[in-house]
């Protein structure tokens, strides 16, 4: 693995946790709501630790699906017309920059790029209902695998970075290490909710998130590479 690649999982895997916060408000509750239907008893914990698991594995191979899907799109427009590849960029830098404006509570304009995906969540959240209440691993895996579509600016912030990777694998990838990122949180819900909910409310810790997303987004901008090329020039 390069260094730029590995550099750019690092990224998107920090992209996931600081994040988290917003994660759980748009997938908290019904990852929480998962054990809500199990018996209290013996194997308890281990029924819904596999309920966990496969809900957000579903959630997160949805993303690497979308991200493969975007990929195919951009590798193949940007190989054909190079002028692209700053569009590509910036895109991806504001709507980081604005994910980081809505985290840290400064400004919610990212709401209005999540209600392009409104329509396609209309179709699909009357199917998500057929596996509620979630008894089985195959439906919580199914129900993640739906869940994963919902409009979400940090999803598609994140998208937008992983469509700028040089190969569909490696944007692919980039999607699981975001998806990997917001993986703690989404699973301690089950386990420490209270604790998650006091974390989440913390002014401190998303005006932080926030701020470091927004450096994110900075730095994905052209400008910032082509600074960083004349430097090493």
């Amino acid at each position: 693995m390069s260094g730029e690649l590995y550099l750019g999982y690092s990224s998107a895997f920090l992209i996931g946790l600081l994040g988290s916060t917003h994660c759980l408000g748009m997938c908290g509750g019904i990852s929480a709501s998962l054990s809500m239907t199990l018996p209290v008893g013996r194997g308890f914990r281990w029924r819904q630790s596999l309920l966990l698991l496969a809900f957000n594995g579903g959630r997160i191979a949805s993303y690497v699906l979308l991200a493969t899907a975007i990929a195919l799109l951009s590798t193949n427009a940007a190989a054909q017309w190079t002028q692209l590849a700053p569009l590509f960029r910036t895109l991806a830098g504001v709507l980081l920059i604005l994910m980081g404006l809505s985290m840290g509570q400064w400004w919610h304009g990212i709401q209005k790029v999540e209600k392009l995906g409104a329509p396609v969540w209309r179709r699909l959240a009357p199917v998500t209902r057929r596996f509620i209440p979630v008894h089985r691993a195959s439906q919580a895996l199914a129900l993640g695998a739906l869940w994963g579509w919902l409009p979400c600016g940090l999803v598609y912030s994140t998208l937008g970075w992983a469509a700028l990777q040089p190969t569909v694998t490696s944007a692919a990838t980039t999607m699981l290490f975001f998806g990997l990122g917001t993986l703690p949180a989404m699973l301690a819900t089950g386990y420490a909710a209270g604790a998650i909910r006091q974390l989440r409310g913390s002014p401190w810790f998303r005006k932080l998130s926030g701020a470091l997303l927004i450096v994110f987004g900075i730095w994905t901008l052209p400008l910032m590479m082509l600074l960083s090329t004349n430097h090493n020039l």
